[in-house]
């Protein structure tokens, strides 16, 4: 068996390799086929429309192949890249802010240990494409500079996209449109979002929320990893890709979704716990095992489980729990 995985990420010691064999043999017709469905409706012209249909193709999973491309533009990313020629460069060649240059360099061996391609014996090691994107995206954002977790993000984009500037642009899509203020110093879009969870598991999951409730277990202790590295090093990598190529399309509600599907097919068994630590060791137990391995029926899942989730839904609490914790501020 393979120690390394397709991305460079060492498999822990109890990886179970059999149920994963089991699922990437049935994963593979599925790839095959959808391969054969994206080239047919890419024709080699490398542009697509936003349409129902690539939305639909979307949620059934990019083939790796074509992922930093359609990444790139549906979330907006190579427009910008093509309208600012030569900016990605001119900000690495531009001057320093030491201190943020200080913060990134103490995260980067800290970014993928278990991903040989992050090696400092790797060659090449993708630790210098990291560095250079945090550092443009940092003086390109000034607001936000940089924060812990968005190395993880960019990481993963550097893995897909193999390109330093197409990795910045889609990190400038995350953090700048598609994620609410997840990354600036008060992190007051992030909260909030942990806190719309919360107010949507009452109303889709009552029974947790009324378990959280009495134990006193804030949301964001079990859920704040999820939102801040999008889903990076909780759920397997498969599934992780699968999930960012939905929330490029269709935005941050996706985050929502994923979060409340692992939520409600667990929900017996998060009920089973009777204390405080038992419920956060609960949220650690569900991001693992078959259910989040077979990424094709999870991502089927999202759409369903959770029953309607409209973006009108998802501001309107946006805005009621905004209020809240600014008043509490």
């Amino acid at each position: 068996f393979c120690r390394v995985d397709p991305y460079g990420f060492e498999r822990p010691e109890d990886f179970d390799y059999a149920s994963y064999e089991a699922f990437f043999s049935r994963y593979l017709v599925v790839l095959t086929r959808r391969a054969i469905k994206w080239s047919k409706l890419l024709k080699g012209n490398n542009s697509i429309q936003k349409s129902l249909k690539v939305k639909r193709y979307i949620r059934k999973g990019i083939p790796n192949e074509h992922r930093a491309l359609i990444w790139m533009i549906v979330s907006g990313a190579q427009a910008n890249m093509e309208q600012n020629p030569g900016y990605y460069q001119r900000l690495l060649e531009g001057e320093k802010n030491d201190k943020l240059l200080e913060a990134i360099k103490t995260d980067m061996n800290r970014t993928f240990p278990d991903n040989v391609q992050f090696r400092k014996t790797a060659d090449p090691c993708l630790q210098h494409a990291l560095y250079n994107v945090l550092v443009a995206y940092g003086h390109h954002n000034k607001a936000v500079g940089y924060c812990q977790g968005m190395n993880f993000i960019a990481g993963y984009l550097i893995l897909i996209t193999k390109n330093e500037e197409e990795s910045f642009w889609l990190l400038d899509a995350l953090i700048g449109r598609i994620l609410p203020d997840y990354y600036s110093p008060a992190m007051l879009g992030l909260k909030t979002d942990q806190e719309v969870l919360g107010e949507l598991v009452k109303m889709k999951v009552p029974a947790v929320a009324e378990l959280m409730e009495r134990h006193g277990v804030m949301w964001t202790l079990v859920v704040s990893r999820w939102f801040i590295c999008l889903f990076i090093d909780i759920l397997p990598v498969e599934t992780v890709l699968r999930i960012w190529d939905c929330l490029f399309y269709e935005g941050s509600k996706i985050i929502f979704r994923v979060a409340l599907t692992l939520i409600k097919q667990n929900q017996a068994f998060i009920l089973e716990a009777t204390n405080f630590p038992d419920i956060c060791d609960k949220f650690k137990q569900i991001t693992k095992g078959t259910f989040v391995t077979e990424c094709h029926s999870f991502m089927q899942k999202i759409f369903t489980d959770p029953g309607s989730l409209s973006m009108a839904t998802i501001d309107k609490l946006r805005e009621n729990c905004r209020e809240k914790l600014l008043s509490q501020g």
